[in-house]
């Protein structure tokens, strides 16, 4: 195997550029990702973060590293507005369908998992829940009152970001100063017991009517949305790890928090190296559920919301979020994804095709050069929109050999279909579709055209022949001729 170690790039949000990785501990990886927040179905933004992390931890295992990858559940602690105060989003829903939180979560935590199965996203190593470690974070809000960061009032418990900031600084992670931070927060309700509005909430004393609740030194409470992750993470990856994932919306206040508690809980930072997504936009506009573009994935995959023309395959999804690079905006459209299902068509395409090929004496491709760039694609940044860009180039090899206008040596051939294996199954963690509708029907019907459309030419009734063509071409459908037969593709 090649050896990619010493090359891989990642763009450090700490940092903001791309450094050379270099793990904390040689051929060990620890990956921390935040993961959802149990109350609603599954959407294209969750699906985001989860692929792009799934293709990190893909390729980090490809090229030998032995991964701890770490993806936690919320499902407690999380305020409505991502406020000090509010309602818990579990505990909300959990009394609108009058029913158990942790019922709320186990839905929903099934749903996520279905969903991010067959969009071929591997299962972290391990998954905790902020419910199963509240002693966890009793202990590290504890340690941090121990070392003077942070203040009881009124049973709550609140980090002391004045204090912090004067000793270490504040807002290296967001770019946000503390002034800006001041000047930006909202009065609500409660914030008088704070000695600043930018401090923040590590454990709340729970109001008469909060469900969820557990006993601490300071009061009948719940942890703060922020100390969950801080306390999971170092649990089980250390005090000092190689990456910590997510969504760009996180971090700030989220991930800004969780520096913070590290430095002073375990008197260190914890991460190294900050990893994040970008959005998804919906036609250039953020999504949003009171924006009435807010779409599910099992409605993209039954096609069972107006702003879907059809419905879409988890491949087709998953292929379209990785079509570009992960820090960059993703724009929804039906054309945008009607043009990936197409591109992956035309890959699956190239994969019947490569079985097809036989090899020649010689080759008329550089196969060795085509491996080096998908290698230098995928570290620089794990940079997916490359590699789906050299993989097309692999594909115009393909059909160049199929159609006897160049040829590949055995060894070429080999490495050929070894290596588009791997970039496609593997690392893009992709799946063959027939097409990419996964309409098995539409499959059967286009063999019999094809069949027709041959008994046609044998007869030599070339009328019938170039009308079944010239209408398959009106629906977008390429009929191509070769050696081995008719084939088609949606163009």
């Amino acid at each position: 195997m090649i050896d990619n170690k010493s090359k891989l790039h990642i763009f450090n949000t700490l940092g903001k550029k791309k450094e050379l990785f270099i793990p904390i501990h040689e051929n060990h990886v620890g990956m921390y990702v935040c993961g959802p927040t149990v109350y609603g179905e599954p959407h294209l933004g969750h699906a985001r973060p989860a692929i792009t992390f799934d293709l990190i931890f893909r390729y980090l295992l490809h090229i030998g590293y032995k991964v701890r990858y770490v993806r936690n559940i919320t499902d407690v602690g999380h305020l409505e507005n991502d406020a000090d105060e509010g309602e818990d989003k579990i505990a909300k829903k959990a009394r609108i369908e009058a029913l158990e939180p942790m019922e709320v979560a186990q839905y929903y935590i099934d749903s996520y998992h279905f969903t991010m199965d067959v969009l071929n996203v591997k299962r972290p190593s391990i998954e905790p829940r902020a419910s199963g470690h509240i002693i966890e974070q009793i202990d590290m809000v504890q340690r941090i009152l121990d070392h003077g960061y942070a203040y009881v009032a009124n049973g709550s418990v609140y980090f002391d970001v004045v204090k912090f900031e004067r000793d270490f600084g504040y807002g290296k992670l967001s770019g946000r100063t503390l002034n800006e931070m001041i000047s930006n927060t909202r009065t609500l309700d409660g914030q008088d017991e704070k000695h600043n509005p930018a401090d923040f909430a590590l454990w709340k004393k729970a109001a008469p009517e909060h469900i969820m609740r557990w006993n601490s030194p300071w009061s009948i409470g719940f942890p703060g949305w922020h100390i969950e992750c801080t306390a999971m993470s170092t649990k089980y990856l250390g005090n000092q790890f190689d990456i910590h994932g997510g969504g760009m919306d996180l971090l700030f206040p989220h991930h800004e928090s969780e520096v913070c508690q590290s430095t002073v809980a375990n008197g260190e930072e914890s991460v190294k190296y900050w990893v994040h997504n970008n959005m998804i936009t919906i036609n250039g506009q953020k999504m949003g559920k009171s924006l009435g573009n807010f779409i599910t994935l099992n409605e993209f995959f039954k096609g069972e919301h107006e702003l879907l023309e059809r419905a879409y395959s988890p491949m087709t999804i998953r292929f379209f979020i990785l079509q570009a690079h992960y820090r960059s905006t993703l724009d929804f459209s039906n054309e945008a994804l009607i043009a990936a299902e197409k591109g992956l068509q035309k890959l699956c395409s190239a994969l019947t095709t490569l079985e097809k090929l036989k090899a020649g004496n010689s080759s008329t491709e550089d196969i060795n050069a085509w491996i080096l760039r998908c290698y230098d694609t995928m570290n620089d940044d794990f940079n997916s929109s490359k590699l789906i860009a050299e993989l097309f180039d692999a594909v115009r090899i393909i059909n160049t050999v199929y159609d006897g206008k160049g040829s590949l040596n055995a060894d070429d051939l080999a490495l050929l279909t070894q290596y588009f294996h791997i970039f496609f199954f593997e690392i893009l963690g992709l799946k063959a579709e027939t097409n990419a509708s996964g309409n098995e029907l539409s499959n059967s019907l286009m063999d019999v055209i094809l069949d027709l459309r041959q008994q046609a030419k044998n007869e030599k009734n070339w009328t019938v022949s170039d009308m079944i063509r010239m209408k398959l071409n009106e629906l977008g459908i390429a009929v191509k001729d070769t050696k081995e037969g008719a084939v088609w593709e949606k163009n």
